[in-house]
């Protein structure tokens, strides 16, 4: 069966990007940095709550639109990221508390050397604990 572009002989979005060389290279590179921007950014949100994979895979999912490497790392990740959920699933409640404990650790480790917790400190009258600062701000 047709699409409705084809019936009509009025090309799509995708045919008239290949049709142009100059629109075919600037679309990809358009795609490679905004898919890389979203990877980036979900990479550093991993370790915090949220959806910090969502935007991996999200990142990752734009570049494999038009990157067949990023198409295998793709699937690569997803693999890799159901088998560790897999496996923290049949752990104890000791190795998922260590896990989460890790995390938290991570978390609490870049919000410190970041200074969020000094400031944070600061909102709530307890400016004078220092120890709270970071070293880099």
């Amino acid at each position: 069966m047709s699409s409705s572009t084809e019936k009509s002989g009025a090309p799509g979005f995708r045919e008239r990007i290949e049709e142009n060389p100059a629109l075919r290279k600037t679309y990809r590179v358009g795609v490679g940095v905004v898919g890389t921007i979203v990877l980036l950014l979900g990479i550093v949100a991993i370790p915090y709550p949220g959806p910090g994979w969502l935007i991996v895979f999200a990142g990752l999912a734009i570049l494999a639109s038009e990157f067949a490497w990023a198409k295998r790392v793709l699937r690569y990740a997803r693999g890799k990221y159901d088998a560790w959920t897999q496996w923290l699933g049949r752990q104890s409640v000791v190795v998922r508390a260590a896990v989460l404990a890790a995390t938290g650790l991570i978390v609490l480790t870049t919000l410190y050397l970041l200074g969020a917790l000094y400031l944070v400190a600061g909102w709530v009258g307890l400016g004078g604990w220092t120890w709270l600062q970071s070293p880099f701000f």
